[in-house]
């Protein structure tokens, strides 16, 4: 099992078009892929889980893949985290 850390910097937090690009971007890899903030843990590729775990700004969320290709979703998404959320 892979994971990292974020703190959301973006100013609205995970709304639904970040929330739509990180599924979609979760959906290409065969691996478990989730995503927690506080006590709420989401599968990463349902839109509305992801949504309803209610991260903000200054939130800390936690990514982890677990499956053959967590090496690759994991860098994928600290990508996408680093240079959108």
């Amino acid at each position: 099992m892979k994971k990292f850390s974020y703190i959301i910097t973006d100013s609205v937090g995970i709304h639904a078009r970040p929330a739509g690009i990180l599924v979609k971007l979760a959906s290409q890899y065969s691996s478990e892929i989730t995503i927690s903030c506080g006590e709420k843990t989401a599968d990463a590729k349902k839109l509305f889980s992801v949504m309803g775990i209610g991260a903000v700004s200054g939130s800390e969320v936690t990514v982890s893949a677990n499956g053959p290709d967590e090496d690759e979703a994991i860098d994928k998404l600290m990508d996408y985290f680093h240079s959108s959320l």
